[in-house]
């Protein structure tokens, strides 16, 4: 129990960030507050709450989404250290998450067989049998998904720990 809490909480967690995050949108004498940036029309105000802080900053420069996996396998913006520590930090969320699928997955599984059991169906019903198997294709295309992007990061996590930083010229 501790552990799905744990994990829920892990999964949950980026989502509350993004809430802290309020723009302050301003047009003539009109104001608008919203959680997506503002319309090229308005002007736009940033206002930021975190740690019982609120910091309002004027933000008319738009800012333009990155991908955090992109941001990861390009090492040019970033100290091979902290890289080194966002590749492993990515890798243990993704595994933290391929571990959420299977407890949803049992879950699930545990569900359509108590439907089953309550329905008097016999388990090679074949409307048994194709809710079983829409169920393990969902969760095993999920997991297959981020097992493809642990490989990719365990790879480009092995390049840059063999990559030797090249000696200054004496």
């Amino acid at each position: 129990m501790a552990r799905l809490i744990v994990t829920l909480i892990c999964v949950l967690l980026p989502t509350t960030a993004l809430a802290n995050t309020v723009y302050k949108c301003r047009k003539d004498d009109k104001v608008v507050f919203s959680q997506t940036a503002c319309p090229q029309d308005y002007s736009q105000h940033k206002i930021e709450y975190q740690l019982g802080i609120t910091t309002e900053t004027d933000s008319d420069k738009r800012e333009t989404p990155v991908d955090p996996l992109q941001t990861l396998l390009n090492s040019q913006t970033i100290s091979k250290e902290k890289l080194l520590q966002l590749l492993d930090a990515e890798l243990y969320r993704l595994k933290q998450e391929n571990s959420y699928f299977e407890i949803l997955r049992t879950s699930e599984l545990q569900k359509l067989e108590r439907q089953r059991y309550w329905q008097h169906k016999e388990k090679d019903d074949p409307e048994y049998i194709s809710q079983l198997n829409k169920i393990n294709d969902h969760f095993n295309g999920l997991t297959s998904n981020n097992t493809q992007a642990i490989q990719q990061l365990s790879d480009r996590k092995t390049q840059i720990s063999t990559e030797t930083v090249p000696e200054e010229v004496k």
